[in-house]
C-alpha cells in the first residue's frame, strides 16, 4: 500500500501495466457491466450543463435514454451513474468511424463546446476509487475485456500510475502525483 495524503494506493497501480488498446477492445468498457459510468456527486451538476453541448454527437438511441432516465440516475445502493441503453451500453457512448466507442461528451469536450472532459471514473479506468469517511482507496480494476491493454502496457513498459498521469492530476492536483511518483521510485 501507497499513501498520499488522504489516499490509500494498491501496489498494483504502481507494479501492473497498462495501456489502453482500443484497437482490440473496441471501448467495450463503455458497453460491458450492469450500470453507466460511475459518476461523482459533483459531476451531477457538470454531466447536466454538458449534456446540450454533448447532444448533437449522440446517438438517437442514446438521447432517447437521457430524456427518459435523465442525465444520470440513482442505483439500487444509491450511488450515481451515467444512464445506459438497455441496461449495456452507456447512454453517452458513440461510435467512431473504426467501430471504436468513444464518450459524447468527450468528443464535445474536445471540440471546444464544453469543459466537462467525462466522468473521472471513465478518465481514470482501470483505477476505481472507493471512498470511505477520511480516506480515498485507489484500487486496480482487472477486467478481461482489458486484456489487450494489460499486453500493450507491459510490452511498451508503462505501469498504470504512468498511463494515468492526466487524470490522476485532474483527481487529485499536481503536488498529489509528484508525491505519488516520488515514493514509487524511491520504494523500486
Amino acid at each position: 500500500m501507497i499513501l498520499i495524503q488522504n489516499s490509500v494506493i494498491s501496489d498494483d497501480i504502481a507494479d501492473k501495466y497498462f495501456v489502453c488498446d482500443l484497437d482490440k477492445c473496441k471501448g467495450a468498457c463503455c458497453v460491458e457491466g450492469d450500470l453507466g459510468a460511475p459518476l461523482e456527486d459533483d459531476e451531477l451538476v457538470l454531466i447536466t450543463e454538458a449534456y446540450q453541448a454533448a447532444k448533437p454527437y449522440m446517438t438517437a438511441r442514446g438521447i432517447e435514454a437521457v430524456e427518459k432516465q435523465g442525465h444520470y440516475i440513482k442505483d439500487h445502493e444509491g450511488d450515481f451513474s451515467t444512464p445506459t441503453i438497455d441496461n449495456k451500453e452507456c447512454a453517452y457512448a458513440i461510435t467512431d468511424d473504426n467501430g471504436i466507442l468513444k464518450c459524447a461528451i468527450e468528443q464535445a469536450y474536445l471540440d471546444g463546446k464544453t469543459t466537462f472532459k467525462k466522468p473521472i471514473s471513465c478518465h481514470l479506468y482501470p483505477i476505481r476509487i472507493t471512498k470511505y469517511d477520511n480516506y480515498d482507496a485507489l484500487n486496480y480494476d482487472r477486467w478481461n475485456i482489458c486484456n489487450p491493454a494489460c499486453s500493450l502496457g507491459r510490452a511498451l513498459g508503462v505501469p498504470i500510475y504512468k498511463f494515468l498521469k492526466e487524470p490522476l492530476i485532474r483527481k487529485y492536483g499536481e503536488a498529489w502525483y509528484m508525491e505519488l511518483v516520488e515514493e514509487i521510485e524511491v520504494a523500486s
